[in-house]
């Protein structure tokens, strides 16, 4: 499933890159997560409850960031594995400033497997970008 998306932010850069590396931010916004816990500083364990029409799954996932240039790009990677199936995927995050503004673009993929993905395969790529855009909208809100 490939996931693109395009934010703007009511923010400078700096304050956003913090915001997007910040695992409490992440904590807060990512939809589903119960908890975060920083494993080093790039890697954190989170568990997530995620829906897919009527299948309810938990997962223990790792977050990762990687290829860090601070306040211009890094890559986010998600692995876990629940009752229902596993979830792996990668996001390109950019960052770019116009006149004190952000923007943030997403090209993301994943790949679901598993009782979530059998029976909600159709609504997968609604429910990836609504879940996309209501973190991006929480991280907004965060920022301002």
């Amino acid at each position: 499933m490939k996931l693109t998306g395009s934010y703007e932010f009511e923010a400078p850069v700096e304050k956003v890159w913090e915001a997007l590396i910040d695992p409490t931010s992440l904590a807060g916004c990512i939809p589903g997560c119960q908890g975060m816990e920083t494993v080093n500083e790039d890697e954190y364990k989170a568990n997530l409850t995620v829906s897919v029409g009527p299948v309810r799954g938990r997962y223990t996932a790792t977050i990762t960031i990687r290829d860090k240039t601070p306040f211009k790009v890094f890559r986010l990677g998600v692995e876990g594995t629940g009752s229902v199936g596993f979830i792996s995927g990668e996001a390109t995050i950019t960052l770019e400033e116009r006149d004190g503004k952000t923007s943030v673009g997403v090209d993301s993929d994943a790949q679901v497997g598993g009782t979530v993905a059998r029976v909600g395969q159709r609504l997968m790529d609604s429910v990836g970008k609504m879940m996309m855009d209501n973190f991006f909208t929480c991280l907004q809100q965060s920022v301002k």
